[in-house]
């Protein structure tokens, strides 16, 4: 089974977002760190947002972050919102799509069924990956991403002051 772009794109984005650190991320920021069109990420970002799993942020210090359960969506649900066709072969398609011609062996096939279970074990496997899991270590998938991680200072810890001149 192949994903199409606008998949793999959305799971780019939903990763991207979770292992920034904290502020709001920019369609340009996403777009240079995968070497993706942000003309791609535009439309795929307003079907994020319209899906609630990214808030979106307007106005000149807008931008994006991930919404407060999206670390907890699996791949599967990514998956399935974002593909249009589950279609593996063409017995698969919707009758009424007169573009496609109807297999003679269609009426007696058990390939269909051995398809369809693929079909669906792939997307059982997708289930139990979350965004949160995959996102992990944070600090290596920022790092690759250009994302400036800053380390977290612990409570009590000293901190020299170093003036600039």
């Amino acid at each position: 089974m192949r994903l199409t772009d606008y998949t793999d794109y959305s799971l780019r984005v939903l990763l991207y977002l979770s292992v920034r650190p904290s502020g709001l991320s920019t369609i340009q920021e996403i777009s240079d760190a995968y070497g993706i069109s942000k003309n791609h990420l535009m439309k795929i970002v307003q079907q994020l947002g319209e899906l609630g799993w990214v808030e979106t942020v307007r106005g000149r210090n807008g931008g994006l972050r991930l919404a407060s359960r999206s670390r907890e969506l699996t791949i599967g649900d990514i998956v399935r919102k974002t593909e249009s066709d589950f279609a593996v072969v063409g017995c698969f398609a919707d009758p009424e799509d007169a573009t496609r011609k109807p297999c003679v062996i269609q009426p007696t096939c058990r390939l269909r069924g051995v398809l369809a279970a693929a079909r669906d074990a792939f997307l059982a496997e997708l289930d139990k990956h979350t965004v949160g899991e995959l996102a992990h270590p944070a600090n290596d998938l920022a790092r690759l991403l250009g994302i400036v991680s800053i380390a977290p200072v612990p409570a009590g810890a000293f901190v020299p002051f170093r003036a600039s001149s």
